[in-house]
């Protein structure tokens, strides 16, 4: 799949009417519809059984797939805020003493920055996975969360909750591969990952140079970027760096020269070990019949989740 189809593919499953997750914040509310428009920060009005809780009783919300808001929206709606109030309701769940938000992070933070000591909140009941379910599903239609957020969110929950990545595809309506090709995204070196969410490379590009070491990686960032290349000039010169004939481009450290070429069915295998497992699976060929086929891992939980994959397909 290319970059257009891919980003083309994420395009219809935004705009078009999705099966909402079984257990998803419509079904807690107990109403009908999807919620989208209900609980986003429109100019809805807030549901008459809300409770006024103080901001700083309200913990942020762990799932949350977002890492930044943008300054300029938040300033914008905070000046919202000190002329007609909160609008809508956050959601928020009991925990400990406090309460910990389900969804309405944007909000809580511009009702700080307006002054706000107060918010109104519906409080429900709502286990770990069913927060982290509707944190993903809320912020799937956030079209400014990056594509590595998206990738994180995903990967957490399928190690914290052990489910496989078939299953949380479908509980999201969304194509397996486009959440295994999310994932994969998260192989990446750190330079790439930066180059990524600063926007000097595509998701397109970023897929393209995943079979790279580090060292092939930032040569091939940078030549992205210096030659303006496309994906599919970017995927011909990792194709001619892996058969180590392109003189155009300039050797790495760990380049081999006689590295073979890999082939589409090479590609087809890592790409399903990689939906199998939920985690990025590279296949480095040696030789035309020798290479190797490594699984990484970051946490012990994840170890363990890949060792319980392994002994079920063994």
């Amino acid at each position: 799949m290319d970059e257009q189809q891919f980003d083309q593919n994420i395009d219809q499953q935004e705009q078009a009417p999705r099966r909402r997750l079984g257990r998803g914040l419509s079904a807690l509310l107990g109403n009908n519809n999807t919620g989208e428009n209900q609980f986003s920060d429109g100019g809805q009005q807030a549901p008459q059984s809300t409770d006024e809780i103080h901001v700083d009783l309200i913990e942020r919300n762990p799932f949350q797939p977002r890492k930044e808001f943008a300054a300029d929206g938040l300033r914008e709606l905070s000046e919202s805020i000190q002329k007609q109030g909160v609008l809508q309701p956050l959601i928020v769940r009991p925990f400990e003493d406090r309460y910990q938000l389900i969804a309405g992070e944007r909000r809580l933070l511009a009702a700080k920055q307006a002054g706000r000591e107060t918010i109104p909140c519906r409080v429900i009941e709502a286990d770990d996975q069913t927060v982290c379910e509707i944190a993903i599903d809320e912020n799937l239609k956030r079209r400014d969360l990056s594509v590595l957020e998206k990738a994180e969110a995903f990967q957490d929950y399928i190690t914290r909750f052990n489910c496989p990545l078939e299953e949380l595809a479908n509980r999201l309506s969304i194509d397996r591969s486009t959440v295994s090709n999310m994932i994969r995204l998260l192989g990446l070196s750190e330079e790439a990952k930066i180059a990524l969410r600063e926007e000097k490379i595509s998701a397109g590009h970023a897929r393209a140079i995943l079979s790279l070491d580090e060292p092939g990686q930032k040569a091939m960032c940078q030549q992205i970027q210096k030659e303006s290349l496309s994906v599919r000039a970017t995927e011909k010169v990792v194709k001619t760096i892996q058969a180590g004939d392109n003189p155009n481009v300039v050797p790495f450290p760990g380049q081999e020269s006689s590295a073979p070429q890999r082939s589409n069915h090479i590609d087809s295998i890592e790409q399903q070990l990689c939906e199998q497992f939920g985690t990025k699976v590279v296949i480095k060929l040696k030789t035309a019949d020798s290479g190797q086929v490594m699984i990484p891992f970051a946490t012990n939980d994840d170890f363990e989740r890949i060792l319980q994959t392994l002994r079920r397909v063994a």
